[in-house]
This record gives structure tokens, sequence and C-alpha cells, in this order.
């Protein structure tokens, strides 16, 4: 047995590590089936208008070509919204149809599939189908729609809406004399995933079909297509045991699962279509947000009102929203406080969430200002945020199930040296290098999600834990095989996780920072039922030593349950199982929050961000040379993944802060740096001192006192990179990304 107990709260080692590292983990396009044929999508060259007619006889003489759908010779597809809204992150308004009919909604849209009998040939064969279109002028910056916002909109499922006004805002704030009113853009951003969106329909005959497809949740992959498609689900199974990386675009089922299931079903044979990195770019985005926050305080720094209207850019089709402005609500204890969302249809795909959706932008704009009016009352920006630290949520008046902010604040500053800042912009330097330290404070709600599980133990001692919910990289796998470990003080080694599998026991899509604490009570749930079947064996067995114990009296330990009293007193696991008649034993548990507490406690996580860049005097280039990012999140299941969440979070926040802008031609509606040499992301030489602080802290919104990590890492680090940018040039940039020509 191994000495390393317990595992939950140590850094462990990923347990699908070596998989990973050999080429064995299998993604979505890495799964093969005799006769397969390969699939290629044909991307619209307008952003908006219709379809004249479609030109196939070039792409039909080319080599190896099967067959090419288009929307008038496609297999039949519903004519309502109903099939295609089974998609447990649908929004409101009329989902995207692919090859529904010849109206364009945004440039690269799938006009056509073509079918041959290899990739290549299918990638050649869809460059040389072509289109007339008739052509509307698209509007692509929601800057050219705002005059067109709104704010009457059927709510997200999920998704709060702003929460009434409290106090008065304006009026506060036209009788203060300390005030500001800014206005903050945050670009359009890509996710850019490593994995391309990919589907490999395996037809298995009679119409059952197995579907490997990019996904954050099987479950939701199989409602959708079954759905539209009228598919028995009992001959429908999804798996998707691995994500290359996702970050939300693969919550909601993309053109690649349903164009792949289609030609399946019309030829009766395998098929695998793989997007291009281009077409990646014709799905999902974080929206082009246009913010305006105003505070006013009194001179000791107490704030006397908020005011927070975003505009957020969304699709001609559908109402992509996302809890943008509540934060500003929330963070901070105000008594006067009002906030606004509105929505601007304009022509492009509909956005989707992308890490800390809504989280990131609200509080990009709401720590700016901040640190905005830190500077005009002449006040430590952490002093401020402490001067206004709120005990309860202000949005909905309760308490909180648990909140180390100010820990966070102090850990965060002594490790990152806040002491030694210069208060003066531009007062301190190195060189030629001006340097800067700013500080934000992140927020993201700690939710849960109602998930399955099962736990199998096997007369040999090895333990199989399943759920359906999703590894996207952030290691599920390692931390219910740690949870179902230390249930039964086995060594890890001895426990297999599987997820990622329709055949498994339920779970939504992963989101929402909820998967840890989700599916990780789920697999204590199960077993723990699965100690009470083997206690059930145990007394039952001729003479047992536990013939009249309870599962208070014994201890599952070294491959036994023994009494606690009599450690002598006990009975193997393999006995127990033996008593069964089988080779294993299995329980399954189930998980869902709690709702009383959720009616009396507020949960969320919170980060203390502090930054420090070096800006080229003369150059104006950016450097990031230190970060420091002080986490409360409740139970830290594995210190290593854990860490790592953090870091990738503060990565894609220096992204978001200093690289990262997706740009449409206004003309043509067309991303124009839609590949990785263009679209610009932080790379090695970009990520310098990243520390990673986890201050203790005891939650009770569920047993294992998690919150989530996925999330909070990027929320905040934006806002204080941006400070230390301002802090280190006197130059305050209040659109995103600060790029080199924004500082000269």
């Amino acid at each position: 047995m191994s000495n390393v107990h317990p595992y939950v709260g140590r850094a462990h080692p990923r347990v699908d590590g070596a998989l990973k590292v050999t080429g064995r983990a299998k993604y979505a396009a890495e799964f093969f089936a005799d006769g397969m044929v390969y699939a290629a999508a044909v991307p619209s060259t307008i952003a908006k208008g219709r379809i004249v007619s479609i030109d196939l006889s070039t792409a039909k003489g080319a080599p190896g070509v099967i067959d090419i759908l288009t929307h008038e010779n496609r297999p039949e597809l519903p004519d309502s919204d109903k099939p295609y809204l089974n998609d447990m992150v649908a929004v409101p308004g009329s989902p995207f149809r692919p090859l529904y009919n010849d109206r364009i909604f945004y440039s690269g849209q799938a006009i056509a599939l073509v079918v041959a009998d290899t990739h290549e040939n299918a990638r050649h064969a869809a460059s040389l189908v072509t289109a007339t279109y008739e052509a509307k002028r698209p509007t692509v910056d929601v800057a050219e729609a705002r005059h067109e916002a709104y704010d009457t909109f059927e709510p997200r499922d999920g998704i709060p809406p702003p929460p009434p006004p409290r106090g008065d805002a304006e009026a506060t704030f036209k009788g203060s004399d300390i005030k500001l009113s800014e206005s903050y853009r945050v670009a359009p951003e890509h996710h850019n995933p490593m994995e391309l969106m990919a589907t490999t329909v395996v037809w298995e005959g009679d119409g059952a079909l197995t579907i490997h497809t990019k996904t954050q949740g099987v479950n939701n992959p199989k409602m959708y297509i079954c759905a539209v498609l009228g598919l028995d689900p009992d001959k429908v199974r999804v798996t998707s045991p691995f994500v290359g990386g996702a970050f939300g675009m693969a919550l909601r089922p993309h053109y690649d699962l349903l164009l792949a299931t289609m030609a399946a079903l019309k030829h009766e044979r395998s098929v695998r279509l793989v997007l291009t990195r281009g077409q990646m770019y014709t799905m999902g985005w974080r929206p082009d947000t246009l913010q305006t926050v105003s505070l006013s305080a009194q001179d000791d720094g107490t704030l006397t009102s908020i005011a927070h209207h975003a505009i957020q850019a969304t699709s001609r089709y559908e109402d992509y929203q996302e809890p943008t402005v509540n934060w500003s609500g929330l963070l901070y204890a105000c008594p006067n406080v009002t906030l606004k969302y509105e929505l601007a249809k304009i022509d492009v795909s509909t956005p989707s969430d992308m890490r800390a959706p809504g989280a990131a932008l609200g509080l990009y704009a709401l720590e700016v200002a901040m640190d905005e009016m830190s500077y005009r009352l002449g006040m430590n920006p952490l002093e401020l945020r402490l001067k206004n630290y709120a005990e309860k949520d202000q949005n909905d008046d309760k308490p909180f199930s648990s909140k180390e902010l100010k820990a966070a604040y102090e850990k965060g500053a002594e490790r990152f040296g806040w002491s030694n800042r210069s208060p003066e912009p531009r007062s301190m330097r190195d060189g030629k290098e001006l340097v800067g330290l700013g500080m934000a404070t992140g927020c993201w709600e700690a939710m849960m999600m109602p998930h399955s599980a099962c736990a199998t133990l096997s007369a040999d001692g090895k333990l199989k834990v399943a759920c359906g919910t999703a590894d996207i990289g952030t290691g599920t796998y390692t931390i219910l095989a740690q949870i179902a470990a230390d249930a039964f003080d086995l060594d890890i080694e001895d426990v297999t996780t599987e997820v990622g599998d329709t055949d498994l026991p339920m779970a939504p899509p992963e989101g929402g920072s909820w998967g840890a604490a989700s599916a990780g009570n789920a697999v204590r749930v199960a077993c723990a039922e699965l100690k009470k079947e083997l206690l059930t064996l145990a007394r039952g067995i001729d003479d047992s030593p536990l013939a009249n114990a309870s599962l208070d009296h014994v201890a599952f330990s070294n491959g036994r349950i023994s009494l606690v009293s009599d450690g002598e007193r006990s009975v193997s696991y393999a006995d127990a199982i033996a008593a069964s008649g089988g080779g294993e034993v299995k329980a399954e548990g189930s998980f869902a929050p709690d709702e009383e507490f959720a009616e009396k406690f507020a949960a969320f996580t919170h980060s203390a961000v502090f930054a420090e860049v070096r800006v080229d005097e003369q150059l104006g280039v950016v450097r990031v040379t230190h970060i420091v990012s002080a986490i409360a999140a409740g139970k830290i299941l594995n210190l290593a993944t854990a860490r790592s969440q953090i870091l990738g979070g503060v990565v894609m926040g220096m992204g978001m802060a200093l690289h990262e802008e997706t740009m449409w031609d206004k003309t043509l509606g067309r991303v124009v740096n839609a590949n990785l040499g263009e679209y610009h992301m932080p790379a090695h030489a970009d990520v310098q001192n990243i520390d990673v602080i986890f201050v203790e802290e005891d939650d009770k919104a569920n047993p294992l006192g998690i919150k989530g990590l996925g999330e909070i890492g990027i929320v905040g680090a934006a806002a204080a990179i941006a400070n230390a940018v301002f802090h280190a040039t006197g130059k305050r940039v209040r659109e995103l990304p600060i790029t080199i020509d924004k500082l000269l």
C-alpha cells in the first residue's frame, strides 16, 4: 500500500499524463473505422445575404469525391426551431441550422459539405465549389450598431439579469464632488484551443452510431443530434474521452456534428469531419463589449454610487447574454447602484461562453475604474478596495458561504512586494524601461450542477469510478481518482477513472467551474454507496466479525473492512465481494446542490491579482515580468492541477490585456486574422514569473468544500496588467488589448 494518504490536497501528477505524452490519448479526430470516408465544409465568401446558385460541377469531377451536400439536396431537416433547442447551453432566439436554406448569416458559414475518399481529396474538392450570392453590406462592429441596442430580450437560462437598482445612483453621482465616468472596450476574442473542432461518426450498422466529437459534455451533443435527425437514443453513443482545450467553445454542438452525422446516415458508412483553423473562427467568441462605469466617493474613499452599463454584440439570430454588469453590484459595499445590460445585433456567428464569461469583461471595466478612482483620491488602490470591502453579497443581500479575500489581499501583496510601490505614475524605472505595479480583484460564482456517478470494486482490489462529465484538460481524471482512492484507502494506481461517454452516469456539460465540486461529490456519494453495499455483504458472511457493525463503527483500509474499536475483527474486500456471488460490486450515487443552503448563502471564489510590467519608454513594448495571483477557492483537491488552472487563466488574461483581438474587415465582414500567425496570443517569451497562492478557506456549500478554479484565474488579470501599464507610463488606455500604437 502507498503511504501517500490522503491523496486529496496533494500535488499528485495527472493520472492521464502518460497517455497524453505518449500519444495514446485519443481525441475526436483520431478514431478510425473500416471504410471511413472524409468530409470538408465549404465556407461562404460573404457575411450577409443569400445564395443564388452553387456550382458543383468542377468539384464533383475532382479525385475521390463521393458526394456534395448543399441546402438544395441535403437529407430532410426539421422546419422548426424546437429540435435545435435540445441543447443544454442554448440561448434565446432561433438556433443556427447548418445547410438549412440559402440565407447567409456570417462570413465562413458552411454552404456545402464535400464527402470524399481521403481527407486531402475532400479539402481539395471543397476548394473547387463556387457560389453566386446576393450580398448585402454587413455590420460587424458593435460600436456601429450601438444605436440599435436593446434590453428587452428573453433571459438566457442560468444567466441572471442585472439586479434592480438600489438607492439612487444617478442623483448621488450628480451631487458628488469626487467622481469619474469612463468608457471601456474589450476587443472580441476567439478561443483558439489547440485541438480543432472535429466529429468522427462510426457507422455500426442497422442505424446505430458511435459518435466521437469534441465537446465539453457528451450528453448535450447526443440529445441535440437525436432531436434534430430523429434518431433513436438507444442507438446513439457519444464519446469524448479527451479534449484538447475548449475554454467554453465546445459547450454547444457545432455544425461539424450535424453535417458529419447527416453524411454518415445518408451513405451508411463512417465519416470524419475536421474543421480548419480558419473555420474555428466561424463559431463561438468572446463578444465585443462597450462599457461605461461611473463611480462617486467620499473624501475617505467610501464609495457612494456605482453605475455600470454594457452593450455586447450578438448574432442576428440569437440573443447571447452574459452577466457582465452584475459583478459591479456584488463586489463592493455601496448603497447606490444601477446596472444596465444591452445587446446589439451584428452580422457574425453567435458568441459563446469564453473562460469566465461576463466576469472577465465586467470586472476589467470595474477594476480599472476603481484604479482610476484611487488616483483621483490620492489613495493606495489596495486600501480603496479594503475600504469598500463587502461582508455580504450586495446584490442578493446574503452572507457568503465563505470569503477569504482579505487574506488573499494580504498574502498576495506580501509575496508581490506591493509595499515597495511608489504611488506616483511614471516614477519607477529600470534603465530604459518604465516599471509599473498594478492590482485588481477577481470574483466568480461557485456553481454546482446535478451529477451522477458509479463506483465498481473488483475482487482483486481494483476500483473504477465513472461519470459522464468531461475532462477538458483541467485534471478531472486525476481529482476523481484521488477522491475515490481516499474513500477506500487504495493506491491511486489501483483506481481507474472513466469520463466522456454517454454510456456512463448522467452529467451536464462541464463549464462554469462546477466540474470538480459536482462530479467530485457525485463520486464521493457513489463510493459511500459502495461502502454500504460492501458492509452489507460482509455482515452477511457466516460468523462474520462485522455481523452487527454499522458504517459509523468500521473503517475501510488496507483492503479490509475493520471495526474501529478492534482492528483484528475485519473482513477483506475480496471476501465481501465473493459473498455477492460475482467478481465485483457496483454502486451508483447522485449529487445535487443544496437548494436550501443556496437560498441562505452566496458562494463565490475570489482572487487578488498583482502585476508588474516594464514598458520600453521609446518603443512602447510592454513586458509582464511578475504576477502574483492569490486565490480563495475553498478546498484545493490537487495543488499541481489547481496551480496549472490558475497559470492558464493568468496567461489568458495576459492575452486579453496585451495581445488578443479578432479583427473583422468592416466591408467584407470577414475575420482577417483567422490563423495562429496573425491572431496574437502570449508565447513562452511573454510569460515570465507567475506566483500562485492558495489561501485557506473552509466552505460549507458542499461536503467536499470545493468551489472550482477554471475561471477565477483569468478574472482580474487583465485589469491588474492594465493598471500596471498606467502606473508605469501615466497613460490610461481604456481599450483592450493595449498595443504599442495605443501607448505611443
